[in-house]
């Protein structure tokens, strides 16, 4: 099965998927394109999570931004990580945070009581608290200081890094230890050679850029679940 992006605008603009199975030749159907990736994307960085994250108890999920992406991320890194009991979100107008917070109380359902959703009103002391810290936004300058990430703790950065995408500091990478991998460019090799998390002080990092063959696996899935409910 392959896939085409129609109408690719701007981020969380209105996307057509289309599913195309290479025997046919035709499409299969028409998906939201953009549904699609809020959920892969989120689904991509909470699996990262999985490998890398340190695993605790308790932990602290700090997420960057308050846009479409924003919810999902909360979503998907909690489904991954249960331990997860307090959600900082922080966002360049407060007000906006502030009502990100307010629809995560009223839609957590029954496990309210075991998460605290709370703005973030300094930036810097959230990423310092965080032990996941998932970065959502346009920023096209760094927000995270890498200096102030405490020990064991795992960064997420989403997005393409295109046109402005720089999420954190250079002296992050001055901190990690572990392997990176050039996700445009690709890995050469045994991936199953890359090594995760070595120590619970060692910070990971995991760049999540937007891949096709994510799309279409999304896209296949989607549509073998309908057909079959």
């Amino acid at each position: 099965m392959a896939a085409t992006h129609l109408l690719p605008l701007r981020p969380w603009r209105r996307r057509l998927l289309l599913p195309l199975p290479l025997p046919l030749r035709r499409p299969l159907a028409a998906l939201d394109g953009t549904a699609l990736t809020l959920l892969r994307t989120s689904a991509v960085s909470a699996l990262a999570a999985l490998a890398l994250a340190r695993p605790a108890p308790r932990a602290t999920l700090v997420v960057l931004g308050a846009g479409a992406l924003a919810p999902y991320l909360v979503a998907a890194h909690r489904s991954a990580h249960p331990s997860i009991d307090r959600v900082l979100l922080w966002n360049r107008s407060p007000h906006k945070a502030e009502a990100l917070v307010q629809r995560l109380r009223a839609g957590s359902g029954a496990g309210a009581a075991a998460v605290a959703f709370e703005r973030a009103e300094s930036l810097d002391d959230a990423v310092a608290i965080g032990d996941i810290v998932s970065c959502a936004t346009s920023s096209e300058t760094p927000l995270v200081k890498g200096k102030l990430l405490k020990p064991g703790a795992h960064l997420d950065l989403v997005g393409s890094g295109i046109g402005g995408g720089v999420r954190a500091g250079s002296h992050v990478a001055g901190r990690y230890r572990g392997t990176l991998i050039d996700l445009v460019g690709g890995r050469r090799g045994d991936a199953a050679a890359v090594v995760g998390r070595r120590s619970d002080d060692e910070i990971t990092v995991f760049k999540s850029v937007g891949t096709a063959v994510v799309d279409i696996l999304a896209a296949q899935l989607a549509y073998e679940t309908y057909i079959n409910s």
